[in-house]
This record gives C-alpha cells, structure tokens and sequence, in this order.
C-alpha cells in the first residue's frame, strides 16, 4: 500500500513513530494509502532543519525570493491538473472545484510576487536637526502552518507564500485525511528554488500539533479548521508565547429579501450551500427568507436539487462528490434525521437515494429551522441547508447578528440601499451583496469575526504579510563628532 510520508530539509523522510493513519478515496470508501504520524522528536527535526535554513534565507535578496515566487506560480500552473486530481483522489471533491481551489490558490502566490513593493517602509527625513526616522519589516524566524482536510492545497498556499516571501521559513502540518497534495507542493517549491530546510511538512495528528504549539523555536502559528480547535490552538500557542492566527468555524447567513430575484438567489444558495458537498467554511448553511417569499424561495431550491449530479469527483459529469470519511457522512446524516423531531421539516431528505459505494449524502433541504434546533445552532459542514423563515430585514439582521460565528454573509436584494445598510449594520467578517460566498481575493484578507477568528489578525493579503513580519524603527543621525556632548535630558524632536 501507498505509504506518505514527512518532507524535511528538502527530501522525503520515512516516518520513525510505528504510528499511521489511513488515508480513503471518499468515492469509493476505499484506503488507498497510509500516512505516517509524526512524534515529538520528528517534529523538532523539521523545526531545527527550518531554523538552521532561516539566516541564509532571511539574508536573501527580495528580489530573488520573488523571482522564486515567479517560478513557484509557474510550477503550479503548469501542474494545476494533476493537483487537482490528487484533491479528487483523497478529498473526494469533483475536478471543477478542485481546479478552483488551485486557481485560489495561485492568487495567493501571485500576491507573494509583489513582496518587494510589500515591504517598502517609511522614511522621515530631518525628524529632528540631524535626525531621519525610518521603519522596516522583518520577518518572525520559524513559523507553523496546521491546515484543514477540506483545502489542502489552497489552505496552505494562503500561509507559506506571504511566509517565504516574507523571509520566513515555515513547517507545515497538514490534515491527516489528505496528505498527498502537500508532498507535492513541498516538491514544487524545491524545484522552485526554494533552498533546503526552508518549507517542510510534517504529517500527524494530536501529538503533532501539540510539538508545534509548545515547540520554543516556531514563533508563529497560523490554523484554519473547527472553532473548537481553533480556541484551543491560540490559547496554548499565545501560552507558549507564539503569534497566533486560528480561523474557526462559521454558520452562514444569505439573508433574502422580499424584492429579491428569486431566481438568482435559489441558483446562489443551491451552489453555495452544496458546492464541495457542504465542506466549505465559507458555504451558505442557513437561507433567511422574508416571509411574503419564503414558499417560492423553498419551492425554487428544492426543485434545483433533482438536478445535481452527485457522483465520483473523477467523473467529469458530477457536480457533488461524497465527504470525506465514513463518520463524518453519519454525523451530517444525524442532523437531518434529527430535525422533524425538533420541528423543522425535512423537504428533501438527501439519505434517500444516495449512493451506497463510497461516502455519499445526497443535499438536504430543512425548513421551518429557528434557533435552538441542532441544524440550526451547530457548524454541520456538509450539504445540508437550513431555511429560516422572517418578518424583514430587521429581524434578519438581529438574528446573523445574535449568532456566535461571523464568518461570512450574503444579502440578496435589489435595494441599494438596503445594501448598503446591511453591509453598515452586520457584524461579520466577510459580507456579499448578491454573491453568495464572498471570499476576498488575494490582496485583500480572509477572516471572520467573533468565535470564527482567535487572534488579531485575518489570513493572507495585507494583513497576512504583517502576521509574518514585525516592524522596526530606526531613528539615525551622522553627526560631526566635534558637536557630540553629554545630554541627560529626554530627547527633543527639535
């Protein structure tokens, strides 16, 4: 069988632990390979290989690291297909979507090419008589990235490209469940140019994580997954005294109102909510429908959903590939079978006729969901879509508003000004205006609000490349030595 394993100062490194994990093709609930599962000392390996490659890296002219990014965006579009098919092969996603991740990913490193307008700093010129102040941007050292199953390709590519950039060098622990794609980055990158020792990868779980976060040579650690795990990430990160950015959970709002297409507005919920069967931080999960349309908006998505194609990623006519594990499926499967007894109403139950072989759920549609209700309070991840009936945008509002995530959010309607109060009015990271997943390009930054972001900081963009870096000022003066004097007074911008 297949085995996975680590990549570390630049080539492939057996795991030594005896531990592995199995590794599916979701489509057909096969394992395809094992991966190994890293140990503490494994860990420091990639750790000490990452600090010893920094000061040559960090010493490398800006120039030249965004000539490696130049290269780097060539290897990956060059490769973009056969990426793709690794996602397909371990993720389960169907090839279209896989190709939009990579192309998202690609965004991001096309931003990293920029790196040295990015960290051009200030400069004051005769601050004081004799004196010019200056600031710069350097980078951190060693950091970590710990990724999610659900990108594994555009995920990483979000933190090691403004990392590397930057002058960093990075260790990336990636999702178990999924390990290929990674390996084949970590590939790309060498030949890239990128010099051993600056990006490894670790596989691993728990015992990994927890090496990362208390690990007194990484000082930053960027994580995307659960909110759980995010909260746990960041308190024992910041305990150890690490930089820490932790994307969490989200539950999701498209908020539709009475003057609404309703045409346009079930096509964006039905993609947004089942598009990479659900697994999407960023998928819609809860439709909110103004009363006066709520039984056309209902009728109009459920009569979209006999058209979805659900079927193996490989197949280039599906539309929806399965989940990624067998015990993930049951759990989404949980929600729906749990909704009538809670008081909702299950309109399209997506366990009938779902595909035996492999980790398929068929999409379900849930109407009548108020707060309180499972499929309501809780991050389902999965093509489940709740509809929550509402008197107007007030009430609307106050609901996205009242709730714990704050990710993203989408309001559809034809009122500029409704528009524009929504976006004035609503406490969440990412807002869209008829476009149902509003994920910012590549300059700007990712991120939400609330229990959806620990830390201080969004992912990528901007403020991806001041996460990497931290500032330094410099106050300089070149003085005639014969007008030097002692001075106990406090200085004087004068």
């Amino acid at each position: 069988m297949k085995r996975i394993s680590h990549w570390i100062d630049g080539k492939v490194v057996a795991g030594t632990s005896g531990r592995t994990g199995p590794v599916f093709d979701p489509a057909r609930g096969e394992q395809t390979a094992e991966v190994d599962l890293a140990t503490v000392a494994e860990v420091d390996a990639a750790v000490q290989a990452a600090k010893a490659a920094f000061p040559a890296w960090r010493a490398t002219s800006l120039s030249k690291r965004a000539e490696i990014m130049f290269r780097l965006r060539e290897l990956l579009d060059a490769n973009r297909k056969e990426i793709a098919s690794m996602l397909t092969a371990e993720h389960g996603k169907v090839l279209s979507d896989a190709l939009g991740e990579v192309a998202r990913g690609i965004e991001n490193v096309e931003f990293a090419c920029g790196v040295p307008h990015l960290l051009k700093g200030g400069f004051s010129e005769q601050a004081a008589t004799g004196v010019d102040v200056y600031s710069i941007r350097q980078p951190l050292g060693v950091v970590a990235g710990i990724t999610p199953f659900n990108f594994p390709a555009m995920v990483p590519m979000w933190m090691f490209a403004n990392a590397l950039a930057c002058g960093n060098t990075f260790v990336l622990k990636p999702s178990e469940k999924d390990p290929s794609v990674p390996m084949f980055l970590a590939e790309l990158l060498h030949n890239a140019g990128v010099p051993d020792g600056c990006f490894n990868v670790v596989q691993g779980d728990k015992e990994a994580v927890d090496a990362i976060l208390e690990h007194p040579d990484i000082a930053a650690v960027s994580f995307v997954g659960s909110t759980p795990i995010a909260k746990y990430i960041y308190e024992t990160g910041t305990a150890n005294s690490k930089r820490v950015q932790a994307l969490g959970g989200a539950k999701n709002h498209m908020l539709v109102l009475a003057d609404a297409d309703l045409d346009m507005a079930a096509d964006a919920a039905v993609s947004a909510a089942y598009g990479s069967a659900g697994e999407r931080c960023m998928a819609i999960s809860v439709v909110m429908a103004a009363e006066s349309i709520a039984d056309d908006l209902v009728a109009k998505i459920a009569e979209r959903i006999p058209n979805i194609n659900v079927g193996p990623g490989s197949d280039a006519a599906s539309e929806m590939g399965p989940l990624i594990t067998a015990e993930h499926r049951d759990k989404v499967a949980g929600y729906v079978d749990a909704a009538p007894g809670e008081g909702a109403k299950v309109v399209v139950d997506g366990r009938e006729g779902a595909q035996s072989d492999g980790f398929f759920l068929n999409p379900s549609l849930i109407d009548g969901v108020r707060p309180g209700m499972r499929c309501y309070d809780d991050e389902i991840f999965g093509p489940v879509l709740s509809v929550m009936r509402i008197s107007g945008y007030q009430e609307g509002v106050d609901m996205i508003n009242a709730s714990p995530y704050a990710n993203g959010t989408a309001l559809f309607t034809r009122d500029g000004g409704a528009a524009r109060q929504f976006q004035f009015d609503i406490q969440v990271g990412m807002v869209g205006i008829n476009v149902p997943i509003p994920v910012p390009v590549s300059y700007y930054s990712f991120g939400g609000w609330k229990s959806s972001l620990f830390g201080d900081t969004h992912m990528y963009g901007p403020e991806g490349i001041n996460f990497y870096t931290r500032g330094k000022v410099v106050t300089s003066r070149w003085p005639d030595p014969s007008t030097s004097s002692v001075d106990l007074g406090f200085p004087q911008n004068r």
